[in-house]
C-alpha cells in the first residue's frame, strides 16, 4: 500500500528561451532523459544577441518568448553542463527559479539567466524571440 503521507513530487519545470528550443542547435527534445512538453510560455525579461547563441536579463517590461517542459533531475544536470554553470561568481549563466506563462496560467520554472557583465556590449533583440532572429538573420 503506497505511504500516503508523503505528497506526489511535482515535476521540475524548465523555461527555455534560446537554443533548446524547440528546433534550436541544442534541442532540449533530442536530449535524454526525454523532457515533457508542457506548452508555449513567455517571462518578462530582455533578450540579448551573443553570435551563436542569446543570454536573457530577467525583469522589465519587455518579454521573452520560450517552451516550457517538465524535466527529470538527470536532464536538469546535463542542462547546467550545457550551460557551464558550476556555481561559481564569472559562470556565464546563473541558475535562477522564475514563474513563466503557459497559456496564461503562472509556473514556477528553472531559468539560466545571463550573468550581466556577459551582456554589456551586446545588442538587444527587440522581438525578444530568439529562433525568430535566427530565421531573420539566415535569410
Amino acid at each position: 500500500m503506497p505511504d500516503e503521507s508523503t505528497p506526489a513530487r511535482q515535476p521540475r519545470c524548465v523555461f527555455v528561451y534560446g537554443t533548446l528550443r524547440r528546433g534550436g542547435s541544442n534541442d532540449i527534445t533530442r536530449l535524454k532523459p526525454s523532457p515533457r512538453y508542457v506548452g508555449p510560455s513567455q517571462v518578462a525579461g530582455v533578450l540579448y544577441h551573443l553570435g551563436a547563441y542569446p543570454g536573457m536579463l530577467l525583469g522589465g517590461e519587455r518579454w521573452v518568448v520560450g517552451e516550457v517542459y517538465a524535466i527529470e533531475p538527470a536532464l536538469e544536470a546535463i542542462l547546467d553542463a550545457i550551460e557551464g554553470v558550476a556555481g561559481q561568481p564569472g559562470d556565464e549563466y546563473i541558475r535562477r527559479e522564475v514563474v513563466a506563462l503557459v497559456e496564461g496560467r503562472p509556473l514556477a520554472c528553472l531559468v539560466y539567466e545571463i550573468n550581466p557583465p556577459y551582456v554589456a556590449a551586446a545588442p538587444v533583440i527587440a522581438s525578444g524571440d530568439w529562433l525568430q532572429a535566427v530565421d531573420r538573420e539566415g535569410q
